[in-house]
């Protein structure tokens, strides 16, 4: 079983990786990405799914053209746990933001 995250691992989320903000009324934080064009962000996509198929852990997302919206949570746990915060590290890679 997988643990949710404390009240201060959450604060420390927050504050360590910008642009991820808490979700109304669930235990879920969410970012939006921007790319110049579909393919980019269809490729940002798929390397997300390579890695969360890798570590059997889904996130939630919607993409109209060059925007992908990310929700992540851990159904498991209830709420966000040390799972989120991995991938929430791989994604924010993935779209160049580790530069």
């Amino acid at each position: 079983m997988v643990a949710k995250l404390s009240p201060e691992e959450r604060s420390a989320f927050l504050k360590d990786h910008p642009g991820w903000a808490e979700v109304e009324s669930r235990d879920a934080v969410k970012k939006s990405f921007a790319f110049d064009n579909f393919i980019e962000a269809w490729g940002f996509m798929s390397r997300v799914a390579l890695a969360a198929e890798k570590a059997d852990h889904h996130p939630e997302w919607f993409n109209v053209y060059n925007r992908v919206e990310i929700t992540l949570t851990t159904h498991d746990a209830g709420g966000l746990s040390e799972r989120d915060v991995a991938l929430a590290a791989f994604i924010e890679a993935a779209a160049g933001e580790d530069d």
